[in-house]
Protein backbone atom coordinates (compact mmCIF):
# COMPACT_ATOMS: atom_id res chain seq x y z
CA UNK A 1 0.00 0.00 0.00
CA UNK A 2 2.76 2.59 1.10
CA UNK A 3 4.14 2.31 -2.65
CA UNK A 4 0.93 2.39 -3.88
CA UNK A 5 -0.02 5.80 -2.22
CA UNK A 6 4.08 7.33 -2.35
CA UNK A 7 4.87 7.46 1.10
CA UNK A 8 8.18 6.43 0.58
CA UNK A 9 9.49 8.87 -2.14
CA UNK A 10 8.90 12.77 -2.50
CA UNK A 11 9.23 14.30 -6.10
CA UNK A 12 12.33 16.78 -6.22
CA UNK A 13 10.33 19.02 -8.71
CA UNK A 14 7.40 19.55 -6.45
CA UNK A 15 7.18 21.53 -2.83
CA UNK A 16 8.77 19.24 -0.42
CA UNK A 17 6.83 20.83 2.79
CA UNK A 18 3.27 19.41 1.46
CA UNK A 19 4.55 16.38 0.42
CA UNK A 20 6.35 15.38 3.73
CA UNK A 21 2.97 16.26 5.62
CA UNK A 22 0.69 14.05 3.34
CA UNK A 23 3.05 11.25 3.86
CA UNK A 24 4.15 11.50 7.37
CA UNK A 25 0.27 12.46 8.00
CA UNK A 26 -0.63 9.23 5.98
CA UNK A 27 2.20 6.99 7.47
CA UNK A 28 0.13 8.04 11.37
CA UNK A 29 -3.49 7.35 9.86
CA UNK A 30 -2.20 3.99 8.58
CA UNK A 31 -0.40 3.13 11.98
CA UNK A 32 2.80 1.91 10.05
CA UNK A 33 4.04 5.06 12.78
CA UNK A 34 2.78 3.83 15.93
CA UNK A 35 1.36 5.97 18.90
CA UNK A 36 3.86 6.79 21.14
CA UNK A 37 6.89 6.34 18.69
CA UNK A 38 9.59 8.67 19.30
CA UNK A 39 10.28 10.88 15.34
CA UNK A 40 13.51 12.37 14.35
CA UNK A 41 14.06 15.25 12.25
CA UNK A 42 17.17 13.97 11.38
CA UNK A 43 16.08 10.57 10.19
CA UNK A 44 13.34 11.59 8.27
CA UNK A 45 15.53 14.46 6.68
CA UNK A 46 18.03 11.40 5.72
CA UNK A 47 15.62 8.91 4.30
CA UNK A 48 13.78 11.59 2.08
CA UNK A 49 17.15 13.58 1.44
CA UNK A 50 16.27 16.92 2.44
CA UNK A 51 17.06 19.50 5.33
CA UNK A 52 15.69 19.60 8.42
CA UNK A 53 13.44 22.50 8.21
CA UNK A 54 10.69 20.95 5.79
CA UNK A 55 10.66 17.86 7.87
CA UNK A 56 10.35 20.43 11.17
CA UNK A 57 7.45 22.81 9.78
CA UNK A 58 5.68 19.07 8.86
CA UNK A 59 5.84 18.18 12.23
CA UNK A 60 4.64 21.35 13.66
CA UNK A 61 1.18 20.86 11.59
CA UNK A 62 1.05 17.59 12.67
CA UNK A 63 1.09 18.62 16.05
CA UNK A 64 -1.67 21.30 15.37
CA UNK A 65 -3.86 18.45 14.23
CA UNK A 66 -3.02 16.57 16.93
CA UNK A 67 -1.41 13.46 15.47
CA UNK A 68 2.17 14.69 17.08
CA UNK A 69 3.19 15.73 20.46
CA UNK A 70 6.43 17.81 21.46
CA UNK A 71 7.79 17.38 24.45
CA UNK A 72 10.12 19.54 25.75
CA UNK A 73 13.63 18.09 26.72
CA UNK A 74 12.26 14.61 25.18
CA UNK A 75 11.90 14.87 21.41
CA UNK A 76 8.65 14.37 19.28
CA UNK A 77 6.06 11.79 19.70
CA UNK A 78 3.28 10.44 18.02
CA UNK A 79 -0.10 10.72 19.89
CA UNK A 80 -2.42 7.94 20.87
CA UNK A 81 -6.10 8.40 19.60
CA UNK A 82 -8.11 10.71 21.31
CA UNK A 83 -11.65 9.23 21.68
CA UNK A 84 -13.07 12.81 22.20
CA UNK A 85 -11.56 13.75 18.68
CA UNK A 86 -12.96 10.93 16.66
CA UNK A 87 -16.40 11.57 18.33
CA UNK A 88 -16.03 15.28 17.62
CA UNK A 89 -15.17 14.83 14.05
CA UNK A 90 -17.64 12.29 13.38
CA UNK A 91 -20.22 14.84 14.70
CA UNK A 92 -19.29 17.33 12.29
CA UNK A 93 -18.91 15.56 9.71
CA UNK A 94 -22.89 14.02 9.72
CA UNK A 95 -23.65 17.57 10.27
CA UNK A 96 -22.00 18.52 6.93
CA UNK A 97 -22.74 15.74 5.14
CA UNK A 98 -26.15 15.36 5.67
CA UNK A 99 -27.04 18.96 4.22
CA UNK A 100 -24.66 18.07 1.46
CA UNK A 101 -26.52 15.20 -0.06
CA UNK A 102 -29.60 16.80 0.48
CA UNK A 103 -28.77 19.53 -1.24
CA UNK A 104 -27.25 16.82 -4.24
CA UNK A 105 -30.66 14.95 -3.87
CA UNK A 106 -33.14 17.95 -4.47
CA UNK A 107 -31.50 18.81 -7.54
CA UNK A 108 -30.15 15.61 -9.32
CA UNK A 109 -27.00 15.13 -11.74
CA UNK A 110 -26.91 12.08 -13.90
CA UNK A 111 -23.22 12.93 -14.72
CA UNK A 112 -22.85 12.88 -10.62
CA UNK A 113 -24.85 9.82 -10.56
CA UNK A 114 -22.48 8.11 -13.21
CA UNK A 115 -19.35 9.29 -11.75
CA UNK A 116 -20.28 7.54 -8.23
CA UNK A 117 -20.95 4.33 -9.76
CA UNK A 118 -18.17 4.25 -10.83
CA UNK A 119 -16.36 5.05 -7.95
CA UNK A 120 -18.08 2.24 -6.31
CA UNK A 121 -17.32 -0.23 -8.84
CA UNK A 122 -13.84 0.74 -8.22
CA UNK A 123 -14.16 0.47 -4.52
CA UNK A 124 -15.85 -3.13 -4.76
CA UNK A 125 -13.07 -4.42 -7.56
CA UNK A 126 -9.86 -3.17 -5.07
CA UNK A 127 -11.36 -4.11 -2.00
CA UNK A 128 -11.20 -7.89 -2.52
CA UNK A 129 -7.44 -7.76 -3.35
CA UNK A 130 -6.32 -5.13 -0.74
CA UNK A 131 -9.39 -4.04 1.97
CA UNK A 132 -7.19 -1.03 3.43
CA UNK A 133 -7.41 0.57 0.23
CA UNK A 134 -11.02 1.60 1.45
CA UNK A 135 -10.09 4.47 3.24
CA UNK A 136 -8.39 6.62 0.52
CA UNK A 137 -11.51 5.43 -1.97
CA UNK A 138 -14.08 6.36 0.76
CA UNK A 139 -12.42 9.93 1.02
CA UNK A 140 -12.86 10.22 -2.81
CA UNK A 141 -16.09 9.65 -2.54
CA UNK A 142 -16.73 11.92 0.23
CA UNK A 143 -15.14 14.80 -1.79
CA UNK A 144 -16.67 14.42 -4.73
CA UNK A 145 -20.15 14.70 -2.90
CA UNK A 146 -18.85 18.16 -1.39
CA UNK A 147 -17.50 19.44 -4.59
CA UNK A 148 -20.78 18.37 -6.86
CA UNK A 149 -22.46 20.56 -3.82
CA UNK A 150 -20.06 23.19 -4.15
CA UNK A 151 -19.09 22.51 -0.65
CA UNK A 152 -15.08 22.90 -1.44
CA UNK A 153 -14.67 24.40 1.85
CA UNK A 154 -16.76 22.76 3.93
CA UNK A 155 -14.78 19.65 3.09
CA UNK A 156 -11.40 21.64 4.24
CA UNK A 157 -13.09 22.01 7.51
CA UNK A 158 -14.06 18.09 8.02
CA UNK A 159 -10.76 17.10 6.32
CA UNK A 160 -8.88 19.10 9.11
CA UNK A 161 -10.98 17.48 11.85
CA UNK A 162 -11.18 14.04 10.93
CA UNK A 163 -7.55 12.74 11.10
CA UNK A 164 -8.36 10.83 14.75
CA UNK A 165 -11.31 9.48 12.90
CA UNK A 166 -9.45 8.05 9.75
CA UNK A 167 -7.09 6.53 12.43
CA UNK A 168 -9.82 4.33 13.45
CA UNK A 169 -11.33 4.12 10.24
CA UNK A 170 -7.97 2.53 8.94
CA UNK A 171 -8.04 0.20 11.93
CA UNK A 172 -11.90 -0.82 11.47
CA UNK A 173 -10.74 -1.93 7.95
CA UNK A 174 -8.58 -4.61 9.45
CA UNK A 175 -11.08 -6.16 11.65
CA UNK A 176 -14.98 -5.33 10.00
CA UNK A 177 -15.44 -6.47 6.54
CA UNK A 178 -15.82 -3.15 4.14
CA UNK A 179 -18.60 -4.51 2.12
CA UNK A 180 -21.28 -2.96 4.34
CA UNK A 181 -19.82 0.37 4.07
CA UNK A 182 -19.54 0.26 -0.13
CA UNK A 183 -23.45 -0.81 0.28
CA UNK A 184 -24.08 1.73 2.25
CA UNK A 185 -22.73 4.07 -0.22
CA UNK A 186 -24.82 2.81 -2.98
CA UNK A 187 -27.42 3.85 -1.06
CA UNK A 188 -26.60 7.35 -0.90
CA UNK A 189 -26.25 7.26 -4.56
CA UNK A 190 -29.27 5.91 -5.34
CA UNK A 191 -31.07 8.52 -3.27
CA UNK A 192 -29.57 10.88 -5.06
CA UNK A 193 -30.57 9.59 -7.97
CA UNK A 194 -34.45 9.29 -7.50
CA UNK A 195 -34.03 12.61 -6.32
CA UNK A 196 -34.84 11.63 -2.37
CA UNK A 197 -33.38 14.12 0.12
CA UNK A 198 -34.97 12.58 3.24
CA UNK A 199 -33.29 9.18 1.93
CA UNK A 200 -30.42 10.60 1.01
CA UNK A 201 -29.78 11.99 4.70
CA UNK A 202 -30.61 9.22 6.41
CA UNK A 203 -28.56 7.25 4.30
CA UNK A 204 -25.32 9.45 4.82
CA UNK A 205 -26.10 9.59 8.88
CA UNK A 206 -26.28 5.61 8.94
CA UNK A 207 -23.07 5.69 7.17
CA UNK A 208 -21.09 7.66 9.84
CA UNK A 209 -22.59 6.49 12.64
CA UNK A 210 -21.29 3.49 11.97
CA UNK A 211 -17.69 3.79 13.49
CA UNK A 212 -20.22 4.75 16.84
CA UNK A 213 -20.13 0.78 16.54
CA UNK A 214 -16.59 -0.39 15.44
CA UNK A 215 -14.61 2.47 18.11
CA UNK A 216 -15.40 0.54 21.12
CA UNK A 217 -14.74 -2.49 19.65
CA UNK A 218 -11.50 -1.39 17.81
CA UNK A 219 -10.60 0.11 21.44
CA UNK A 220 -11.05 -2.94 23.47
CA UNK A 221 -9.27 -4.94 21.01
CA UNK A 222 -5.98 -2.27 20.84
CA UNK A 223 -6.08 -0.27 23.84
CA UNK A 224 -2.82 0.46 23.97
CA UNK A 225 -3.25 2.87 20.97
CA UNK A 226 -5.82 5.02 22.94
CA UNK A 227 -5.37 7.34 25.15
Amino acid sequence: MADRIGLNTVNAGAAVGPQLLRILRERIICNQIRPGERLSEAEFGLQFGVSRQPVREAFIKLAEEGLLEVRPQRGTFVRKISVAAVNDGRFVREAIEADIVKLLAEAADPSLVRELDGQLDLQRELVDVDPQSFRPLDDTFHRTLAEAAGKTHAWSVIDGMKTQMDRVRQLSTEQFPVGKLINQHAQVVRAIEAGDPVAAEAAMRLHLREILHDLPVVQAALPELFE
